[in-house]
């Protein structure tokens, strides 16, 4: 279990939230405002290339006023800003994101950045269930127990039942106390129910 890793996703899922809260109640509520830092070279990150030339390793975004086009998806979310007076389309996954903060509440978020750029970045999508898919229903094979009442069973021969045989340390301890022979419960070895 990669806990650490699980909790990032984890928390990268509370950014997706907040951003598919913002497009349901059509703009950020009050003084909210987000700044969203992410990796401009992260697999799957849709930036334009002047952009990506000056910001070539993490850029920081700000959602307040002016955005357009928000969408939030499992995996990533879609934005148009403006940079210097001109719209420009943004993709990102929230595995790009390095750091999420909402100053107006004092709430801020840091990620670690992912391991290996070349790796195929874990997806949230897999933390939230789709109630669309419902679970599997496992079906497990039973032997029905036969009934009193079934007279017309074939008879078989009893298969052999291998004996008790009782375990032997191998590193006896003379001072260790004698085991009870009277009867009681029968220490067996693992070997007597092994198939040979």
């Amino acid at each position: 279990m990669n806990y650490d890793k699980m909790t990032q996703l984890a928390l990268r899922g509370v950014v997706r939230d907040a951003i598919r809260r913002v497009i349901r109640e059509d703009g950020l509520p009050g003084a909210h405002h987000f700044y969203i830092t992410f990796l401009t070279r992260f697999p799957g990150v849709d930036i334009d290339e002047t952009l990506a030339s000056k910001y070539d390793e993490e850029i920081t975004i700000v959602l307040e006023h002016q955005y357009w086009d928000l969408l939030a998806h499992d995996d990533s979310f879609e934005v148009t800003l403006k940079f210097g007076g001109v719209p420009k389309y943004l993709s990102v996954p929230y595995t790009a994101i390095t750091r999420f903060h909402d100053p107006s509440v004092g709430f801020a978020m840091q990620f670690d950045p992912p391991e290996e750029m070349t790796e195929t970045p874990p997806t949230i999508a897999r933390l939230t269930p789709d109630p669309k898919n419902k679970p599997a229903i496992v079906e497990v094979e039973t032997t029905p127990k036969p009934s009193k009442k079934n007279t017309t069973t074939k008879k078989t021969k009893p298969k052999k039942k291998p004996s008790p045989v009782k375990a032997v340390p191998d590193d006896t301890d003379p001072d260790a106390p004698k085991p009870d022979d009277g009867g009681g419960n029968t220490v067996v070895s693992l070997d007597a129910f092994r198939k040979k």
